[in-house]
């Protein structure tokens, strides 16, 4: 058997080769691992753009300057007062009739009271005869003083003497002032005028029996002073803020749609009514002409605000909460905060915007229901517009 001779130095490179190899696996698996961790990032990071919502920004017009705002009024006369009768009788006659000027203190109409002239021929007659007694009394009361002065009466009877005619002359007293108080109150059978203006109506006629004492005093006339005239108007509560006192407006009647008459603002309930969430605004015109008639409808018309804008805004981008209505606006950092705004009008598919956005401010146009207070959003970029035919 032959010997074989092994070389020394082959040892030596297995052993490199297995070194070689066992560095290659592991190279492999370095790259394997960091492969699949970046592709885990990758996957992490389009997990979370994913989670983020893609959002669209509403588009906000503005008209460059405020409108006027539009409100329906009422007028009523400056100075409006019906004509009651103070005295029970029947309508004697009267004067005037609907539609003509009067003035302050002329006659309209008399009234016959028979029982009133009776009660103050009674009472005249009571006057006389309290008068008679006092001066009896008078009489009596000197002469006991002077039979006192001889001691020919007692002390006690001259002072009831003079109690006497002092008690008669209270009566007088009296008697004087209901004559005084029936002479006053046949003066009510005049009625008279208590202000320049016109007669806006007559509700009575010869012979009507008039109750003075009626729980629903009863009117015999109207008289209205609308040289000037007070407009009243229910202004919305999202007006409250801008139609202040002495801010100018601005009339137009229907019947005289050509012609604007000036008015200002005098005063307001300065509160809400629940009923209608509106605010009663008090305005006053000057009518010399009298062209404006108390009762009648009127559109006033309240001048902008210098420098005031109008924005508007898609209804779309209105969203109902709990605390009310709100729009979505991106802010610092693509994160949503939600504001309330106050609305004017509504022209259908837009809104107009009294408070509570400006034109520079992000609107997110059809807000998801589950979007937050806060949460982070992703600005998509607009629609590419069409090409004509396209």
């Amino acid at each position: 058997m032959d010997d074989t001779t092994i070389d020394p130095g082959l040892g030596t490179r297995v052993r490199r080769v297995g070194k070689l190899a066992l560095g290659v696996a592991l190279l492999v698996a370095a790259l394997g691992i960091g492969l699949r961790l970046y592709q885990g990032r990758q996957v992490a990071r389009w997990t979370e753009q994913q989670a983020v919502p893609s959002v669209s920004l509403a588009t906000l017009s503005s008209d460059g300057a405020a409108r006027e705002i539009v409100l329906p009024g009422t007028i009523r006369a400056f100075i409006d007062a019906p004509i009651n009768a103070r005295v029970s009788g029947y309508l004697k006659r009267w004067l005037v009739d609907i539609g003509a000027p009067v003035k302050a203190g002329q006659l309209l109409a008399e009234i016959e009271t028979p029982e009133l002239d009776q009660q103050l021929l009674q009472a005249q007659a009571d006057l006389a005869t309290a008068r008679a007694n006092m001066q009896l009394a008078a009489v009596t009361a000197g002469r006991w003083q002077r039979m006192r002065a001889t001691d020919a009466v007692s002390q006690q009877e001259a002072d009831e003497k003079t109690g006497d005619y002092a008690a008669k002359q209270a009566i007088v007293a009296a008697a004087e002032a209901n004559v005084a108080r029936l002479k006053a109150t046949t003066q009510f059978k005049s009625i008279v005028a208590p202000f320049d203006g016109i007669v806006t109506a007559r509700r009575t006629d010869i012979g009507a029996l008039i109750n003075a004492g009626a729980a629903n005093g009863q009117e015999l006339f109207r008289v209205a002073d609308s040289r000037r005239v007070r407009i009243y108007v229910d202004v919305p509560q999202s007006y409250a803020a801008v139609v202040r006192k002495g801010a100018a407006a601005k009339l137009r009647v229907p019947e005289r749609p050509e012609q604007v008459f000036p008015a200002v603002v005098t005063d307001s309930a300065q509160a809400i009514s629940e009923s209608s969430r509106t605010m009663l605004v008090q305005l006053e015109a000057d009518n010399p002409k009298g062209l404006l008639l108390p009762g009648s409808y009127v559109d006033v018309r309240f001048e902008p605000a210098a420098g005031a804008a109008v924005l508007r805004l898609p209804v779309s981008a209105l969203i109902f909460r709990r605390e009310g209505l709100r729009v979505a606006v991106v802010g610092e950092g693509d994160k949503v905060a939600f504001r309330a705004v106050q609305l004017g009008r509504d022209f259908g598919t837009e809104v107009e915007v009294v408070a509570g956005i400006t034109a520079a401010d992000k609107v997110v146009d059809n807000p998801p229901d589950s979007l937050s207070d806060g949460d982070r959003v992703r600005i998509a970029a607009p629609a590419a517009a069409r090409p004509p035919g396209g």
